[in-house]
Order: C-alpha cells, then sequence, then structure tokens
C-alpha cells in the first residue's frame, strides 16, 4: 500500500488503520527498514502463537531512545491514533513516549530485542559487525566508508 502522507505519527498510525482494515482479527507488526540485522528468527519466538497469549502489543527498543518495531494483537484505527498521534518521533524520548501511551492504554507489552537503527555511518558499522554476513555488511565493505568520513 502505498504510504500514507504527513509526520511518521501519522504514517505509521495510518498503517495499522489500513492493516485493520485489511484484515481485522489479525495481528500486525511494523518493523523500521533501518534494522537490517533483524532476522526472522528474532522475530520468530516472541511473535509465534504459543507466546502471544495475553500480549497486547509488542515493542522493539532501539539504542538511540527511538524504536526499531511496534506490534497490536488487535489493532484498530482508534488504538492507533491513540498511541501514536502526537508522539515525537526521532527523538531520544520516542521510546519512552511511546512507552507511556501503550501504559496509559492498558496494553500488556512483550518487549522484543534491543537494536541500533542505522542513521550514521557508525551506526551502519556497528549494525555490521553485528551480523558480518549480512548483504547490508557486504555492501557497505564494497563502498568502504570508515565513521571518521562524516565525523
Amino acid at each position: 500500500m502505498p504510504q500514507a502522507g504527513g509526520g511518521l505519527d501519522e504514517r505509521l498510525a495510518a498503517a495499522f488503520a489500513h492493516a485493520a482494515r485489511l484484515a481485522p482479527d489479525a495481528p500486525a507488526l511494523l518493523v523500521g527498514m533501518d534494522t537490517p540485522q533483524l532476522t526472522a528468527q528474532a522475530l520468530a519466538e516472541p511473535l509465534a502463537a504459543a507466546h502471544r497469549a495475553g500480549v497486547d502489543a509488542w515493542y522493539g527498543p532501539a539504542a538511540d531512545g527511538g524504536f526499531w518495531a511496534l506490534g497490536l494483537a488487535r489493532p484498530t484505527e482508534r488504538l492507533a491514533a491513540r498511541l501514536l498521534l502526537g508522539v515525537p518521533m526521532s527523538d531520544p524520548g520516542t521510546g519512552t513516549a511511546l512507552l507511556g501511551r501503550l501504559a496509559e492504554q492498558g496494553l500488556t507489552v512483550s518487549q522484543l530485542p534491543q537494536l541500533t537503527d542505522v542513521d550514521t555511518v557508525r551506526d551502519a558499522h556497528e549494525v555490521a559487525a553485528a551480523a558480518p554476513g549480512s548483504r547490508f555488511a557486504a555492501r557497505l565493505r564494497s563502498i568502504a566508508l570508515t565513521p571518521e568520513v562524516t565525523g
């Protein structure tokens, strides 16, 4: 589906609303594209049916204070708006604000592993070191950027 307009908070809320319209009884998980070290295995266990009982939301914290994943067991347009609209994005307090909203809604949250999202060349090297066999790491090696290049 095409991405909605507006700020990141609005686009994320719109994506959950769209997912709820497409499959009203299905959970939805949004994952940031700047975590190339993420593997299917890292999500398999926490999202497996055996571990979903009693869980209302999944939260993947990012090392910089944001988040790389947010999942809702029963997404609705109203819930997505309450959780996301007005949350400051790309800010060291983003994750704390979102966790506060999840708690305000009385949701039981399953925490996913903390990951580093790639915002800088230094982050790229950290992520490549965490996943040295990945296409991301190979591509970074092929362009030979060093953290010192961008200061």
